[in-house]
């Protein structure tokens, strides 16, 4: 049981629960819908290149729900160190009656306590999880809901393509324009509560 009771709470114990953020990619359909633009002037170039996880990472939407999620995580980490403490404690208490109980009905009972060690850990793990899709749907509905400003940023600058910066090894006429898109979707986006609050307008 001792073996048995150390692995289920090495498995719930969470230090830092929560994956970043930006490490989804593929951005599917849905998300906010979009104003207007800020008017800022996008250099002209053949080509141009972005930077998606600076894009949603520096925004005020991705700040936003970076914050969500490290508060998510906050709690789950000290509702992990509870559950931790009061799972060694029960351990405790069983190791104390082992010797004034009868084998079999000790057996029994460090059976139980197993079962529930890994029955929390399912739990626990369950509530990670959902943290993360947090994280993955919300970086879903920022890149959706900005294409619109990218596709306006194309529209000025002539060109027929916006490339992942990290994917262009070398280019003379490529202009990143992470910082500019990050300044319209603010603009546009803010931190997307105001959009989920005024669903009509």
């Amino acid at each position: 049981m001792q073996q048995a009771l150390a692995f289920g709470l090495a498995l719930i114990a969470i230090t830092s629960p929560v994956p970043s953020v930006q490490a989804q990619q593929n951005p599917v359909a849905g998300g906010f819908e979009l104003g207007e633009e800020v008017q800022s002037a996008p250099p002209q170039s053949g080509l141009l290149t972005i930077q998606p996880d600076r894009l949603f990472s520096e925004s005020l939407f991705g700040q936003r729900i970076a914050q969500e999620i490290e508060a998510e995580g906050a709690v789950l980490t000290a509702e992990n160190r509870n559950i931790e403490a009061d799972l060694r404690a029960e351990e405790q208490e069983l190791t104390e009656r082992r010797s004034t109980m009868e084998a079999a009905a000790f057996r029994t009972l460090a059976d139980a306590f197993d079962r529930k060690v890994q029955q929390t850990r399912a739990t626990q793990d369950a509530k990670l999880r959902d943290i993360s899709q947090l994280g993955e749907q919300a970086r879903r509905e920022f890149f959706v809901a900005s294409l619109p400003v990218l596709e306006r940023i194309m529209r000025e600058t002539g060109t027929g393509a916006i490339l992942d910066h990290s994917t262009v090894f070398l280019s003379a006429d490529a202009v990143d324009i992470t910082d500019l898109a990050i300044a319209r979707i603010d603009a546009v986006l803010g931190d997307g509560l105001s959009q989920a609050e005024s669903p009509d307008e």
